[in-house]
Order: structure tokens, then C-alpha cells, then sequence
């Protein structure tokens, strides 16, 4: 009500760009290389924070495990031998 009582027209939508317009020059191998080095070092700092905290949701009971964790945590499981 107040936007139509000023006179004001409403915002009008902004219309999305497309991928490669947004970029006005291309990166280069240098650039890419250390984007490349930067992305691989914080994957490597975020996978052992991520195993640590599987470990312990399993511990816990609140995951299910997948096939190799069962075999790690409870190998009797696998064992034919019982039957």
C-alpha cells in the first residue's frame, strides 16, 4: 500500500547473467594452478575432521555403518564359519 500510495512503481526483477558473461578475462595457468593448490589444501584439512566425526556418529549409534566399516568394527559378522 505504501509503495502504490507514493507513486513510486514497484522494483523491477533483476535479470540473471549468464555464467560466461559474468567473466570479463580468463584466468591463467598460474591462477588456476594456485585456485587449484588452495582448493586441494582445504579438502585435505576438512577429510580428517570428517573421518573423526563418522568415527564417532557410528560410535554412537546415530549412522549407519557401510559394508567395509562393518567389516572393520565387527569381521565375526562375515564369518561363514558360524553356520
Amino acid at each position: 500500500m505504501g509503495a502504490e500510495a507514493e507513486g513510486t512503481p514497484p522494483p523491477q526483477p533483476v535479470a540473471a547473467e549468464p555464467a560466461t558473461a559474468a567473466r570479463a578475462q580468463p584466468i591463467n595457468a598460474a591462477q588456476f594452478l594456485s585456485w587449484k593448490q588452495r582448493k586441494d589444501a582445504e579438502e585435505a584439512a576438512r577429510k580428517p575432521e570428517a573421518a573423526q566425526k563418522r568415527a564417532a556418529d557410528i560410535a554412537s549409534g546415530a549412522v549407519q555403518m557401510n559394508g567395509r566399516e562393518l567389516f572393520q568394527h565387527e569381521p565375526w559378522v562375515f564369518d561363514n564359519n558360524i553356520y
